[in-house]
């Protein structure tokens, strides 16, 4: 699967595994991601390619705009938090 700007992932490896967060922009081996709270967009997060999981069924509508991209990362979080229970 190609991953682009705009989508939002999950972490596979390191300590931040299983957070959730939106591709900022994509380099030959590293994505760039936000979320939003704690990794702004002008302090994005160097991930390796290997180490993050897409979901599919979810896009961000900007990955300019902190607010939008934390409101899409909250609204994955609690669908996910909604199927665990």
């Amino acid at each position: 699967m190609e991953l682009e700007a705009g989508m939002l992932v999950r972490a596979k490896a390191g300590h931040d595994k299983n957070c959730i967060y939106v591709i900022i922009s994509v380099n030959d081996e590293y994505v760039f991601l936000a979320d939003g709270k704690l990794r702004p967009i002008c302090h994005p997060k160097k991930k390796n390619r290997k180490h993050i999981q897409p979901i599919t069924h979810v896009r961000c509508e900007s990955v300019t705009d902190d607010a939008i991209i934390k409101k899409t990362v909250k609204a994955e979080l609690k669908k996910k938090e909604k199927k665990e229970v």
